[in-house]
């Protein structure tokens, strides 16, 4: 077990945690929230906070706050925004998209896709899924530094554009937009008109770009999730255009938050330590492993939601159109929840984590997700030994997602290839 707690942190928060802006890209491109986070959830968990750019919301860090929020869908609706980027601003995608959209509709929309994505499905594309992960991982073996983080970023897409039947020319241009989608004040997307017109250009792209996909789809359907899509009965009818391509974009654009980054982050935690070897060597410990990356890395940073009537919360009065932001990152490491919350334990049972939310909008994709990462972890395990930084990393400077934008490593090749775990 590793332990990182606040205190070692290897770049801990010296500001003022009242103080602190949540919503800033920086404090986790260059800081560390946990420290933050963890005062909050000792002192202040249910925290009234203005954003620099404007508006103000409710912070939520406390696990059992965050359940009740995710869960309750009557008091504290998707339907208006669920990331902070819209905050004071009501979504357009709301009722239409699965994400932005709240029960009985969001069930609806949700269950014939979570049919597609079941484990029998997923397991039907077991190596096609493979067959993608290996062609990420193989240059690992060529001796020189290998950008893990860059190249765990083509995964979600090998993985969901499979399943949605993208064409391979496509997936490139394809990442770029949706990590301008996700991480809109990195440095490289800046452009005249700053956060808000990065994201206008990437939505407008990938919009265009389904738009045309839908259409060709029409034409020659087949057996992928957007055909799935435009079979789809909603209320007695088929889902419109619109709704076809809003839900398109979730669908890619989840994938990209959640997979990409859980590799990378328990990688760079464990990198020349004996948690590290003991994992690799335990193939009993492979599952239990990935989940414990999931809640460590935590890779959606936050979801939020309104509340639609006046509801106390801890002492704390929340009137009806505040919004409320949950910090996942925080709820993973609640003391109150997880025994030694800052040890990375591959062997941590229970482990209730929420990287994947929870209660209806718990992800859809959570078995693609599961079945592809025990695969990386597996597949890196089975083929290399030695693994080791190769130069500094580089955080995404993100308040949505948590992680990495560039990670250099180094591994040896095993003279020998230990079986695979999964």
């Amino acid at each position: 077990m590793l332990d990182a707690s606040p205190a070692a942190s290897r770049c801990p928060f010296t500001g003022d945690t009242a103080a602190a802006d949540l919503t800033d890209p920086g404090l986790y491109s260059a800081d560390d929230p946990h420290p933050v986070w963890r005062d909050l959830r000792a002192h202040d968990p249910v925290s009234r906070r203005t954003a620099a750019g404007g508006g103000t919301y409710w912070s939520i860090t406390k696990y059992a706050d965050a359940d009740l929020v995710l869960r309750d869908h009557e008091t504290f609706t998707s339907e208006r925004g669920t990331l902070l980027l819209l905050l004071g601003r009501d979504d357009p995608a709301g009722g239409r998209q699965m994400a932005a959209t709240d029960p009985p509709r969001h069930g609806d929309l949700r269950e014939p896709l979570q049919r597609a994505l079941a484990i029998k499905q997923v397991e039907a594309r077991r190596e096609q899924i493979r067959e993608a992960v290996l062609g990420l991982i193989t240059p690992l073996g060529d001796g020189g530094p290998y950008d893990l983080a860059e190249e765990m970023t083509k995964m979600p897409m090998a993985v969901i554009g499979t399943l949605m039947n993208l064409p391979h020319a496509d997936r490139p241009r394809l990442i770029e937009l949706t990590t301008a989608a996700i991480a809109p004040d990195a440095p490289r997307f800046a452009r005249p008109g700053g956060t808000q017109a990065v994201l206008k250009a990437a939505h407008r792209e990938l919009f265009a770009y389904f738009q045309d996909l839908v259409t060709e789809r029409r034409q020659t359907p087949g057996d992928d999730l957007i055909s799935l899509l435009l079979r789809m009965d909603l209320d007695g009818r088929l889902l419109t255009p619109g709704e076809i391509v809003s839900n398109c974009y979730s669908l890619l654009l989840g994938a990209s938050v959640t997979m990409a980054q859980v590799p990378v982050s328990a990688l760079h935690e464990l990198m020349g330590t004996p948690v590290l070897d003991d994992w690799a060597s335990d193939p009993k410990a492979l599952a239990s492993g990935v989940e414990e990356a999931l809640r460590w890395s935590s890779p959606t940073n936050h979801f939020m939601r309104y509340a639609t009537r006046d509801v106390e919360m801890r002492g704390r009065q929340i009137k009806a159109g505040d919004a409320v932001v949950v910090w996942l990152g925080s709820a993973n490491r609640d003391e109150e929840v997880f025994a030694d919350p800052f040890v990375f334990d591959i062997r941590r049972r229970p482990n209730k984590h929420i990287a994947f939310g929870i209660g209806p909008h718990y992800c859809v994709g959570h078995t693609v997700a599961r079945v592809a990462l025990k695969i990386v972890m597996a597949e890196l395990f089975s083929r290399f030994t030695d693994f080791r930084p190769a130069g500094p990393g580089r955080r995404l400077h993100s308040n949505i997602i948590a992680g990495w934008e560039s990670l250099p490593i180094t591994a040896k090749v095993k003279p020998v290839r230990t079986p695979v775990a999964y």
